[in-house]
């Protein structure tokens, strides 16, 4: 019982994984604007630099996608029965899976999108929370770096003073600090004064 229940559980993470793996962006800019991101603008294939060179509506499309693929590994794994321990580790695969596709040769996104998707599913209170920190952040200074790091911070105290469910607010710590680390560059242009806007 005890090796078919790992079994299970290592199919729903693997899962979250491929799901996550699917470069959403790239795809939509290549096939409606025959753009290539990864060689334009930042080179990045997330829903910022799709808006920047493929055009707004598919960086909303992408944007959209990526929460999508955040969200659907953590719904589905609840729906099946999983433990929440199993159903937190699917979504931070799916995190995982865009950061690090193994189609790219595991050269993804930052994550912040698909971040959101998970503990929209997993914690919807804790989510509004940051969403509405990255909004107004975003408001004020037009810069989505700045924003996307307000609001993983902002995601992290609410899941833990919100939600306070340690698998939970262990994920969220876990795929914040993946998403800074991600944002490396963002933080040096931001320091050096030269981080563009949207």
């Amino acid at each position: 019982m005890r090796y078919l229940q790992f079994l299970s559980d290592a199919l729903l993470i693997g899962l979250g994984y491929l799901l996550g793996s699917i470069p959403f962006g790239l795809l939509l800019a290549r096939r409606f604007a025959g753009v290539d991101v990864r060689g334009s603008g930042s080179g990045n294939i997330g829903a910022t630099n799709v808006a920047r060179t493929a055009g707004k509506g598919l960086g909303i499309a992408t944007l959209a996608l990526d929460a999508g693929k955040g969200a659907v590994p953590v719904v589905g794994s609840a729906a099946l029965g999983a433990s929440l321990v199993t159903t937190c580790a699917a979504g931070v695969a799916a995190v995982l899976g865009h950061v690090f596709p193994v189609w790219l040769r595991f050269r993804g996104g930052k994550g912040v999108a698909t971040v959101a998707g998970v503990f929209m599913a997993l914690s919807p209170a804790a989510t509004g929370a940051a969403l509405g920190a990255f909004v107004i952040t975003y408001g004020i200074g037009r810069v989505v770096s700045v924003a996307s790091l307000v609001g993983s911070l902002v995601l992290v105290g609410s899941l833990v003073l919100i939600d306070g469910r340690p698998p939970v607010w262990i994920s969220g710590i876990a795929v914040v600090a993946l998403v800074f680390v991600r944002h490396s560059a963002n933080i040096s242009r931001l320091l050096a004064g030269r981080e563009a806007k949207l």
